[in-house]
């Protein structure tokens, strides 16, 4: 980064893929396709820009919150006739008061992408929780109190106290205050209307006064009806094999689209010609232009496959033909060849490749890969030469070399004392490699001896045995006497002395522990070093050097946290080791203290994680700092900027350096503290305190008085309190005496060490001059360490850049980005950072450098898709500058013979759903659509992730269950944790939440111990979680047993949890008072995608109803049901009384995430069996789409599985004729599965409480994390993988007739079926339509039955449309869209 960008929106860049989606067209030859994405919550984007503003503002400083606030608080919304163009112009013109022109940019950016909508509707929820009161648009809420009534205030506040206080979030706007323990108020208006104002001025008065602390949150009494588009996703449309036809044959519905085909032609350029300007000039040519049109398409855009010596150098070629482009040009190039690969690369196949450019590329992939390399040794465990070796993640290696070491510092007689020793024992005989030492804490006082101080004959004991032992031996009695330690009790004399004689009986224990011992040497210096080293309150630890914190000193939680530490520490010694910094002539420890961080003494305030930073921003009108009528008015930045271009500083005489450090001391010097706060930093400058009379005897009374307003307004100090600000950060406020000499040499180590010395090298290469350089060190270092930390910045520097990398120069004179892309052109990397960095690019002032980074000798073809990226620098307005565009992704040219499926890439929060389509996204053939179609998705819910674990035991308590609601609604969701790293998800949306232990077992045995990353205290057991972006929202709970629980186990007796026989991953369909006899029901679960297998499915579902007469609950994966199967389902469930429930699972982001639709489809089918029921549901049958059943599946679900966890049927063996198809039967499925049988996945039963007893689910994710990343393991993931863990996980083998297979079963067999699975037949390749007809004579009369209640369905639904237009009801929806979806 070079210059000064400054900090607001700073972490936008770091989200950008995490943000929104809308709709994508379609546009074949002369046909559009249209589908989107939308959301249905009440839009709160579409008026109320200047919320926006000022969420993105507040990033700036809550000080810049509230000016803003002020210029916009009288601000109606939307005058009669004004646009939303002028409105939005407005704002930004308002903002632009407050905001650089960088800033501009990244605002109009942010509002492009909605960054802060989900903040706007945070509040708009936590107002709703309260609830309003009836009828107001604006009020306030007094400790639990609410009033619209200006005039009501004053008596609320009078009894505010005794109610109380209300809980605020961490993003809560307050009014700039230094008092904040009056009562609170929290408004909730929306800006800019006249309510808001009448409140606000009352109550920024009372702030003002600090008789209360103000509080604003957004409000909408009535937001708008209209949606709200999103950006910040991907639209891929796949290509599918056509081996076998997937096509359902019924007739494909379309919309009939009046909008004018003017408006919708791009002015795209098909081989030179613009069809768009063809047809305004020649209107009476419109069909002949095309048909013309259509050829040039179809005849350019070959999809001929390509021969495989045509593969080799394609991605070199790619590489080529963006080289050639213009530098302004080259990514347009590249974005298109990545996301139109199919129909780009027989073209780039007669590309030339230069070898200048292919020999610069392979050089520069050598230092490449040393960069991966070295990486990748990262985790590795750290060690001399001899381990320079990758082990399996988190193995500790066993070395003979004192690289991890850890000190206690503790108090013998303290309660917890003992909880610390034990955790030593542990250490030592669980052989781990670490170096333990003890700093013991004891009574200093020498009159005092060990018969009346337990500590003090802890430590001459200690001496006395190391004397006639050695220290081990000395260490073991210690430990021993704490053994004799009840849980709850202090080390006593008594405890020693019983120790002392049994292990010592010859030892005289008065002459050891008594007034004259000879033992008593060292008791003070680890008192004495103590006190040096500024630790805080005992006990304490430091692990090479570095303090934990004081949670992780926890005795419960220091065995983990040091084990930790001790595996990352590793990648800091192998790293010396290959950089050959630590090599097998050094000791550890000498490395360790040579080391830049070392420091010999420790201050809270100093190396503490919460930093306050000044923001110094140039003020272009000068201001004298003597002028404090003047200086008043200024806001926080202006006020530091005029204080930094003023200060006088002390430096020894006629020395004119450059100084990487300022520091300023604030103190009261009248007041002895004050004094000797300068004094400290004097001794350690070298100087004298007359040097600084001097100085201060020259200011005059307006410096001081705007130096006392500074103090107060800005650092935040009362009257007569001190700190010290060292390059911009603020230390304060100091008690007395806080701050010694030492100090201030450890606040110049670690702000010269960590940022300061190579921001002065920059500088200095730049010219500038002492003062000004000193003055600009200073500030951006202030800049720079007040931005939130991320990866740390790796420089690359490539060997050469003549030939292969795409430069694009910044903006002279101007702040710029220094951005390194380095990828491979034909990727899906590439599809997505070519449209990428076009946008960042338009946004921010960039320095660019593109290393193509190609792969050779290719053997397949590298993109089988066609991709779009949906982001915009800003909001496009129309011709009519009315309404703005919204984003969307335009799919041009597209060719009509292949078959494609559509998958939406969303950020890993995201759980979408089609809603609405009139084709099947599963099987899209262009050639059979004859209009536009049209289709929606929805985003419903964004995830809240986390990680949990029990304290006691270190593991994931299995079966456990959490609740997700808010203050009104504390169950909304739920979910069940994996024991896969303690893993689970809650489905929400923008809002406060409270995450809960489920009413029942879950309540019953756990308590909630600890969480981190939420937004409310660590130990308050109801965790409060904020969701107010688009980002992933990931937290960690620990939990612990009750103490009369410890022998609990949650799966025992799962079905006595209360609620559970609601779904976990619950969608309501069913009504919540709807109660179900769980005792005898049949549970079916069944996956489908594409209209032809959801034609399957509802066949299937028929055949299950007609032979059995037990309750049925079926129960689908949502994620990949088209809208037309969610519309119908609820009719068929009516009609043949069963119920159904719509579950939810987003693959979990740490799982290896498959590509393929079809394979991910595969992975739910058996991944998440654990965890998508309820632990109510005992037995679940999976059955294909593609299956008739023909006998009653209770008998399966009855079966006795003896002992295994799921039943399997076997593959046929009596159709000889398929022998040679049968891949079970040699290589590795025959030696791997010795005697036993391979399955087939059509069918199967689960015992789920069996299931989850012996962890099957997460020893299936296990496996499967360690295979899938072989492309060549589990080509069958549904099938192999079970098959596969046959020997941990056992299968029970169903009997044959439970699945018949005609392409592996032979004729005779097929009478005995009790089901039949429409198999594909490798060898004939027979269209299931064409098979299901032939094969099984009922099923025509199924597939009669359903289309007819379709058909009834249809009728229903037109005639209910037509009454509607009737009424005036009905605009036709063209917009394709996103917003929030309320839970």
């Amino acid at each position: 980064m070079a210059g000064d960008p400054t900090a607001a929106g700073g972490e936008l860049f770091s989200t950008l893929f995490l943000l929104g989606l809308c709709f994508c067209h379609y546009f074949k030859a002369t046909e559009d396709f249209y589908c989107g994405i939308s959301l249905k919550k009440v839009n709160l984007w579409t008026i109320h820009f200047y919320f926006l503003n000022s969420e993105f503002i507040a990033e700036d400083g809550n000080e810049k919150f509230w000016q803003f606030l002020e210029t916009v608080r009288e601000l109606t919304i939307y005058k009669q006739g004004d646009t939303e163009y002028s409105y939005y112009n407005l704002i930004l013109k308002k903002a632009g008061q407050f905001l650089s022109n960088f800033q501009i940019n990244l605002l109009k950016f942010a509002l492009s992408i909605r960054a802060y909508s989900p903040t706007v509707q945070m509040f708009q929820q936590i107002a709703a929780d309260e609830p309003p009161p009836e009828g107001c648009s604006a009020f306030v809420v007094i400790h639990e109190k609410h009033t619209c009534k200006t005039n009501e205030i004053k008596r609320l506040l009078k009894k505010a106290n005794k109610r109380p206080r209300p809980y605020l979030f961490k993003g809560d706007h307050k009014y700039p205050t230094l008092k904040e323990d009056g009562p609170v108020v929290v408004l909730y208006a929306e800006m800019g209307t006249r309510d808001f104002v009448k409140f606000h001025k009352i109550l920024s008065e009372k702030a003002q006064k600090e008789e209360i602390v103000y509080v604003l949150r957004h409000y909408v009494q009535k937001p708008s009806s209209r949606k709200m588009y999103l950006s910040g996703y991907g639209v891929e449309l796949a290509i599918k094999s056509t081996e076998y036809k997937a096509v359902d044959d019924t007739q494909v519905k379309v919309t009939n689209e009046t909008k004018k085909e003017e408006e919708e032609e791009e002015e795209s350029d098909v081989q030179g010609f613009l069809f768009g300007k063809l047809k305004e000039l020649h209107p009476d040519l419109k069909n002949n232009l095309k048909e013309f049109k259509k050829h040039l398409i179809e005849t350019t855009n070959s999809m001929e496959p390509l021969k495989v010596w045509e593969l080799q150098d394609l991605s070199f070629q790619a590489a080529a033909r963006i080289m050639s482009a213009p530098a302004y040009d080259a990514l347009k190039v590249m974005k298109d060849i990545a996301q139109n690969f199919p129909l780009r690369a027989r073209s780039l196949t007669r590309v030339p490749v230069e070898n200048q450019m292919r020999n610069e590329i392979e050089e520069n992939q050598k230092w490449i890969n040393n960069i991966e390399k070295d990486r990748s040794y990262i985790t590795w465990p750290a060690s001399y030469q001899e381990l320079l070796k990758p082990t399996f993640p988190g193995v500790i290696p066993q070395i003979r070399r004192n690289l991890y070491n850890l000190v206690l510092f503790v108090d013998p007689v303290q309660e917890d004392t003992d909880d610390y020793m034990k955790l030593v024992e542990l250490f030592y005989h669980h052989n781990v490699p670490l170096r333990i030492g003890f700093v013991f804490i004891l009574n200093t006082e020498e009159e005092i001896d060990g018969n009346e101080d337990a500590g003090v004959a802890l430590w001459r004991t200690f001496n006395y045995v190391a004397e006639e032992s050695d220290v081990f031996q000395a260490t073991t009695c210690i430990i021993k006497m704490y053994h004799e330690v009840k849980d709850g009790d202090v080390l006593t004399v008594n405890h020693v002395k019983n120790i002392l004689r049994r292990e010592y009986s010859r030892a005289d224990v008065q002459s050891i522990l008594g007034v004259d011992s000879e033992y008593d040497e060292g008791r003070k210096a680890g008192t004495t070093f103590y006190k040096k080293t500024g630790l805080g309150p005992l006990p304490q630890a430091l692990f090479n050097g570095v303090p934990f914190n004081r949670e992780e000193m926890n005795a419960a939680e220091l065995e983990t946290v040091t084990l930790q530490r001790i595996i990352d520490a590793s990648g800091f010694f192998q790293r010396a080791v290959f950089m050959g910094l630590l090599n097998d002539h050094v000791n550890a420890v000498d490395f360790l203290m040579d080391q830049y961080n070392v420091v010999s003494h420790i201050n809270p305030n100093i190396l503490g994680a919460e930093r306050r930073y000044l923001h110094f921003r140039s003020t272009s009108v000068p201001f004298d700092v003597q002028d404090f009528s003047t200086f008043s008015f200024l806001d926080s930045q202006d006020k530091s900027a005029v204080i930094s271009d003023s200060m006088k500083y002390l430096t020894k005489k006629d020395e004119d350096a450059l100084y990487a450090v300022t520091v300023w001391i604030v103190a009261d010097f009248d007041k002895p503290s004050g004094r000797q706060l300068l004094s400290n930093a004097l001794k350690h400058l070298g100087m004298n305190d007359d040097t600084f009379e001097k100085k201060y005897n020259t200011l005059g009374l307006d410096i001081i008085k705007t130096h006392q307003m500074f103090c107060q307004e800005v650092l935040k100090l009362l009257p007569g309190q001190m700190a010290v600000v060292s390059n911009g950060r603020i230390l304060g406020p100091l008690g007395e005496n806080e701050f010694q000499t030492e100090d201030f040499n450890l606040l110049e180590r670690i702000t010269y060490s960590t940022s300061a010395e190579k921001i002065k090298a920059v500088v200095k290469e730049m010219g500038v001059n002492t003062k000004s350089g000193s003055d600009l060190i200073m500030k951006i270092d202030a800049l720079l360490s007040s931005l939130p930390k991320t990866e740390m910045r790796q420089d690359a520097k490539l060997l050469r850049e003549q030939h292969s990398v795409v430069k694009i120069e910044p903006q002279e004179n101007e702040p710029f980005c220094d951005v390194i892309a380095i990828v491979d052109p034909l990727t899906r990397e590439a599809q997505k950072m070519a449209h990428l960095l076009i946008v960042l690019k338009d946004v921010v002032n960039v320095k660019l450098r593109l290393f193509l980074n190609c792969r050779s000798k290719l053997s397949e073809v590298p993109l089988k898709s066609f991709y779009r990226f949906v982001l915009e620098p800003e909001i496009m307005y129309g011709i009519n500058k009315h309404l703005p565009s919204e984003p969307v992704a335009k799919f041009l040219e597209l060719p009509e013979s292949p078959l494609l499926t559509l998958n939406m890439i969303t950020p890993e929060s995201w759980l979408v759903e089609a809603v609405n389509s009139s084709c099947d996204l599963d099987n899209i053939h262009l050639q059979d659509i004859k209009e536009t179609v049209v289709t929606e998705y929805e985003l419903e819910y964004i995830l809240l992730e986390g990680h949990c674990f029990d304290v006691s035991t270190g593991q994931p308590p299995r079966g456990l269950q959490f609740t997700l609601g808010t203050k009104n609604n504390p169950v909304m969701v739920d979910t069940i944790v994996m024991a896969n790293l303690g893993y689970f998800q809650l489905k929400a949306n923008p809002g406060a939440w409270t995450l809960r232990l489920r009413k029942g077992r879950s309540e019953d045995i756990y308590r909630v111990s600890s969480h981190e990353g939420t937004d409310s205290v660590g130990d308050l057991e109801d965790v409060i979680v904020v969701l107010n972006n688009f980002r992933s929202k990931i937290i960690k709970v620990q939990v612990q047993k009750k103490p009369d629980k410890m022998n609990e186990d949650l799966l025992t007796d799962g079905t006595t949890e209360k609620g559970n026989l609601e779904s976990v991953t619950r969608f309501s369909e069913i009504s919540p008072e709807e109660k179900e006899n769980n005792s005898d029901i049949l549970n079916i679960f069944s996956v489908a995608s594409g209209h032809l297998y959801e034609r399957f499915l509802r066949i299937m579902m028929l055949s299950v109803l007609r032979h059995t007469k037990t309750p049925v609950k079926f129960w689908f994966l949502k994620n990949y049901l088209s809208p037309t199967f969610k519309d119908v389902i609820p009719h068929m469930a009516k009609k043949y009384a069963f119920k159904y429930e719509l579950v939810q699972y987003k693959w979990p982001r740490w799982l290896y995430q498959q590509t393929e639709k079809q394979r991910i489809i595969w992975g739910y089918k058996i991944l998440f069996l654990d965890v998508l029921f309820p632990l109510a549901v005992d037995k679940i049958i999976f059955v294909d789409a593609d299956q008739i059943v023909r006998s009653d599946l209770k008998e399966l679900r009855d079966l006795d599985l003896k002992g295994a966890p799921y039943g399997y049927t076997p593959f046929c063996d009596s159709r000889k004729e398929m022998d040679g198809y049968r891949f079970w039967k040699s290589g590795y499925w025959a030696s791997h599965l010795g005697k036993k049988k391979y399955h087939i996945s059509a069918l199967y039963v689960v015992d789920l409480k069996k299931f989850r007893k012996i962890a099957a689910g997460d020893r299936l994710r296990g496996q499967y994390q360690a295979l899938s990343q072989d492309p060549n393991s589990l080509s069958n993931l549904d099938q192999d993988l079970p098959n596969n863990m046959i020997h941990q996980v056992a299968i029970k083998s169903l009997p044959q007739e439970w699945l018949w297979c005609e392409t592996w079963c032979d004729d005779e067999s097929k009478k005995k079926a009790k089901t039949i699975d429409l198999c594909n037949n490798p060898q004939t390749k027979e269209p299931k339509l064409e098979a299901a007809a032939r094969i099984v004579p009922e099923w025509v009369d199924y597939d009669t039955e359903i289309r007819k209640l379709i058909q009834q369905i249809e009728k229903e639904k037109k005639s209910k449309t037509f009454s509607e237009k009737g009424n005036g009801v009905i605009r036709r929806i063209r917009c394709i869209f996103i917003a929030f979806h309320p839970l």
